[in-house]
């Protein structure tokens, strides 16, 4: 097997263990505040220990990327608790959305004619979550809430992403994303702490699905993706990652039975194939683009 494609299989091994947050999540019987918690103390502890590249690269400008790091942490659990998988991933992959309207102002970047074409189906799939109204269900029992979660962590997701890109454009930046990870795995963990005691009723199985979360679910996945991006270009990782999203909804449904709705389904589908095309066009474009 050669090198790129050992890459690839680790990007995918990465968007793979990414995937099962979900129904990891929803397994346990501990509260969005204790799975949030506990779950980023054992992330903060593993990536700190598997991944060597998260030892350098620490300035206080981590700091407030790590904020907004933290607070997508506890808000994707918070949306895995209340509304489906799908919604909560498919939701929250709307990022790109308010990307754009971030970077002019925070990065200075300008926003593209072709940038406000792959606004309208990301707008139309994130309304489409929000057509009708969803049952709820033993493993989504406040779908609607969980929704406007899910999209509140979209935003912060795309201030995490903007920040990390503000970090790499400072001078020795290049490596502060995965201190990054871990100091928002921290901030999250001392956030949620005062809400997470006294830890009532927890099982077995509650724990080893907090273990499971940390170690594999964040500190193993990023392991092989910061393994894996060295080899393969920037359009086959975002692909590859794209898989993440695509299998969550899976998981979830095979795990606990559970579907996400029609309307779900539809919006799922356009905000991914948005996000994909835009991803291709891009990279085509800065090919064409002339040298210098």
């Amino acid at each position: 097997m050669t090198e790129r494609s050992t890459s690839r299989l680790q990007v995918l091994g990465a968007a793979l263990l990414f995937s099962t947050g979900g129904a990891a999540i929803k397994a346990t019987t501990l509260t969005a505040w204790q799975v949030a918690g506990f779950r980023s103390a054992v992330a903060a502890a593993a990536v700190f220990l598997l991944v060597p590249a998260a030892r350098r690269g620490w300035t206080w400008h981590v700091l407030p990327v790590g904020v907004a790091y933290a607070t997508t942490l506890v808000l994707f659990v918070a949306a895995n608790k209340l509304t489906t998988s799908a919604n909560a991933i498919f939701l929250q992959s709307t990022a790109p959305l308010y990307m754009l309207a971030f970077g002019p102002l925070l990065l200075k970047e300008s926003v593209r004619r072709r940038d406000l074409a792959f606004m309208a189906p990301v707008l139309l799939g994130l309304v489409l979550f929000f057509v009708g109204s969803e049952a709820p269900v033993h493993t989504a029992p406040n779908p609607r809430l969980g929704n406007i979660f899910s999209v509140i962590s979209g935003v912060t997701w795309a201030l995490t992403i903007v920040g990390l890109r503000w970090l790499g454009n400072r001078d020795g930046g290049e490596g502060s994303g995965l201190p990054t990870v871990i100091a928002g795995n921290l901030i999250a963990f001392f956030a949620c702490l005062p809400l997470s005691l006294p830890v009532v009723n927890a099982g077995t199985g509650d724990w080893l699905a907090i273990g499971y979360l940390g170690v594999f679910q964040i500190g193993a996945a990023y392991l092989l993706l910061t393994a894996g991006v060295r080899h393969v270009t920037a359009l086959e990782a975002s692909v590859l990652l794209l898989l993440e999203p695509a299998l969550n909804p899976v998981w979830a449904w095979l795990v606990h039975g559970e579907t996400p709705g029609p309307w779900a389904i539809a919006g799922g589908i356009l905000i991914l194939g948005a996000t994909l095309l835009r991803t291709i066009a891009e990279t085509r474009s800065e090919r064409k683009a002339p040298a210098g």
